[in-house]
């Protein structure tokens, strides 16, 4: 039992790792952020797709969750535009940093659509968030519209974390996964059409490209995908959210390896990414100490 969970625990770490491979790629990838998304998303159908039919899974969705899908479906994909967007005209750490931001906006929207309160804590560790924003916006500024695109993303992310934290309690990972990455394909299309960009040179993908588009696709997006799910069989959601809150340092550590010099940001920088990284594990701490309280709580009562 004990070897089985420390399997599962190196699995999440990989899986982790993966996630932040995904701004690697972003970046090593030459299409401009609407082909790169398109790309990924028609690849990652086929993947999710073909496991599917494995699997002998059902394609079955009632009308009300195609709808749901629809919509959030191009959330995602704006997100993602965006997000690689933000890693073009900046680079993979001001990106990922400014994408931490993703956890306090949840704590603004989730709210919204599960009718509590906001809490008085999350905004004092919001005003934090934003204070360390504001050191790498004030001493990075020649990186100001990629900390403007990511932000965007960040809570286009934030969003539809919230939608699906509702639609899971009705329809399987896979369902809601394979049918919004097929409506953000469609959504992408529409636009490329009508923009007149579906031409010849649209198609034309360097040979480097496409293999670094399949592992997107493929690997970093269908796999982990399906695996983070398995994974939370075996490990407790505190453990899960604390070690996907190390996404951001994998990923700024594999940038400098990746891409040297161009990675290399001014001390002002790292001050202002450790207090945004702090306050993302201070909260997720305080938040599952929270839910296991209320778990023993709630236990102790059911005895009496």
């Amino acid at each position: 039992m004990q070897e089985n969970k420390l399997k599962n625990y190196l699995l999440l770490h990989f899986i982790v790792f993966i996630w932040g491979f995904t701004a690697i790629l972003g970046a090593l990838i030459s299409l401009d952020s609407v082909p790169l998304v398109w790309y990924r998303m028609s690849l990652a159908v086929v993947f999710i797709a073909l496991y599917f039919i494995v699997k002998k899974k059902s394609f079955k969705a009632d009308t009300k969750g195609i709808f749901k899908f629809l919509f959030t479906g191009i959330i995602i994909a704006l997100h993602w535009i965006f997000f690689f967007k933000a890693i073009k005209v900046s680079n993979v750490s001001v990106a990922l940093v400014t994408m931490s931001t993703g956890a306090f906006f949840v704590s603004f929207i989730e709210p919204i659509f599960f009718r509590r309160k906001i809490k008085l804590l999350e905004i004092i560790l919001g005003l934090i968030v934003i204070f360390g924003l504001y050191i790498i916006f004030n001493f990075e500024s020649q990186y100001k519209l990629g900390i403007i695109y990511a932000l965007i993303s960040s809570f286009l992310n934030a969003l539809f974390s919230v939608f699906n934290g509702l639609f899971i309690k009705k329809y399987s990972g896979g369902t809601i996964s394979l049918y919004q990455m097929f409506f953000g394909v469609l959504f992408i299309s529409i636009y490329i059409g009508y923009t007149n960009s579906f031409d010849a040179s649209f198609f034309e993908v360097a040979k480097e490209d496409w293999v670094y588009l399949i592992i997107l696709s493929s690997v970093c997006t269908a796999y982990a995908f399906i695996a983070s799910v398995n994974v939370m069989k075996y490990i407790s959601p505190y453990t899960v959210m604390l070690t996907i809150n190390l996404e951001p340092i994998y990923a700024i550590i594999l940038a400098l390896f990746v891409f040297g010099d161009k990675e290399k940001m001014n001390m002002e920088f790292y001050f202002g990414a450790c207090i945004v990284l702090f306050v993302v594990l201070l909260n997720g701490i305080i938040k599952n100490k929270k839910v296991i309280r209320s778990k023993i709580i709630e236990k102790s009562v059911r005895k009496k």
